[in-house]
C-alpha cells in the first residue's frame, strides 16, 4: 500500500489559518455587539434629561397628594415640576377620622408651619384639622362644641390647629423616607426630596389629598 504523501508546510498551516480565521471572525462578531451594546447604553445614557432646578420662588406653589399611587406633585402656576414617592400612615386607606387611627387625612389644606429642627429631618405641618373636619366631628358626635370653636378659628386664621383633639392632628410632610407606609398618618418622603420641596415651597401654601 501507498503512503501518504508528506504534509507539507503548506498542508499543516492550513487547518491552523482556517482556525485562526473561524477565531478571528467569531472574535470581530463578538467585538461589534459588544460595542454596539454599549453605544447604546450610552446613547441611553445620554437621552437622560438632567434634572432641572426648581424655579424658586415658585409661581402659585401648590401640594397634590395622590395616595393610592403613593404620589406627591409639586406645583407652579397649575403645572407639575416635581413628583416625589411618599410613604403613607399605616393604615392608608380612608380618610382620618378618629385620633390613634394611624389613616392620612383626605381633602382640601394650607401649610401652615415650617419646621427646621424636625425629629424626622425636616417637616412641613398642615391644617389637619380644618374646619370642614370640625364641622363633620361636631355633626357625628365625636367634637364637643368648644374643640370644634378652637379649631373652626385656626382654620379661618390659616394658623397651626389644636393637635389633642379627638379627630387628632399634627399632620406633617416629612423626611425619614418613602420606601412603606410606616407613619402615623403624616406624609413622608426622602430626605434628599424633602429638602427641596422644603426649600421649595412657604406657609400658606394649599395642600390638596386625593384618596
Amino acid at each position: 500500500m501507498p503512503l501518504p504523501p508528506p504534509k507539507t508546510k503548506d498542508d499543516k498551516d492550513t487547518k491552523g489559518c482556517k482556525d485562526r480565521g473561524i477565531n478571528s471572525l467569531r472574535h470581530r462578531a463578538l467585538l461589534f455587539l459588544l460595542l454596539a451594546a454599549l453605544g447604546t447604553a450610552g446613547a441611553v445614557w445620554a437621552l437622560r434629561p438632567e434634572r432641572a432646578p426648581l424655579p424658586v420662588p415658585l409661581r402659585n406653589p401648590e401640594i397634590h397628594v395622590l395616595k393610592a399611587q403613593r404620589r406627591l406633585e409639586l406645583r407652579s402656576a397649575g403645572q407639575v415640576v416635581r413628583t416625589y414617592r411618599i410613604g403613607l400612615g399605616s393604615s392608608p386607606v380612608g380618610p382620618k377620622r378618629r385620633q390613634g387611627d394611624r389613616r392620612t387625612p383626605e381633602g382640601r389644606y394650607v401649610l401652615c408651619l415650617k419646621n427646621p429642627h424636625s425629629q424626622f429631618y425636616l417637616s412641613l405641618q398642615i391644617n389637619y384639622p380644618n374646619e370642614a373636619d370640625a364641622d363633620r366631628g361636631l355633626a357625628e358626635g365625636v367634637l364637643s362644641a368648644a374643640d370644634h370653636r378652637r379649631i373652626a378659628q385656626a382654620s379661618r386664621r390659616k394658623g397651626v390647629p389644636p393637635g389633642n383633639t379627638p379627630l387628632g392632628g399634627e399632620i406633617f410632610i416629612h423626611g425619614n423616607g418613602s420606601s412603606s407606609d410606616w407613619t402615623w398618618g403624616c406624609i413622608a418622603l426622602d430626605d434628599p426630596e424633602m429638602k427641596e420641596l422644603f426649600d421649595a415651597v412657604p406657609v400658606g401654601t394649599p395642600v390638596t389629598i386625593d384618596p
